[in-house]
């Protein structure tokens, strides 16, 4: 259920993204899912991966600096309150969404939503419990 992501601190400075896509592209590495997030000084690229400890590798070796978190992936419909459906169940768990993002495989079928929680074990509890799909790191690795 848990989905391991890496997360690049890189600074703000025209070229860095071009350079982290391209030493992934040049090692076979494709990504499936990515947010950035910025702030005067530096931003932070979440990736999901194809193969998270080659990325890694490769990123560091190329003088990034390279963490990794662990994340949720539910499948929720792609119509109007799908993921109001599901922020709702998060708000009556009292669970604390520490960062989202959300990408769709097409249009009209799931969408898939990103999660960071602070309490993750507790968050695929009532998640399940609630019947809410949540993807395994090899199926969001092999979109």
């Amino acid at each position: 259920m848990k989905v391991e992501q890496i997360a690049i601190f890189l600074e703000n400075k025209s070229g860095r993204m071009a350079e982290i896509t391209a030493t992934l592209a040049q090692n076979g590495i494709n990504i499936r899912a990515m947010s950035l997030a910025d702030t005067a000084d530096f931003g932070i690229l979440r990736l999901i991966v194809n193969d998270t400890d080659k990325a890694r590798k490769v990123l560091k070796d190329s003088g990034f600096t390279v963490g990794t978190t662990q994340v949720l992936v539910a499948e929720v419909s792609d119509k109007p309150g799908g993921l109001a459906h599901v922020l709702q169940i998060i708000k009556e768990g009292n669970l604390n969404i520490e960062y989202m993002y959300a990408f769709t495989q097409k249009s009209g079928g799931t969408g898939l939503i990103i999660f960071r929680f602070d309490e993750l074990d507790r968050a695929i509890e009532l998640l399940a419990k609630e019947h809410i799909r949540l993807l395994s790191g090899d199926e969001v690795y092999a979109i």
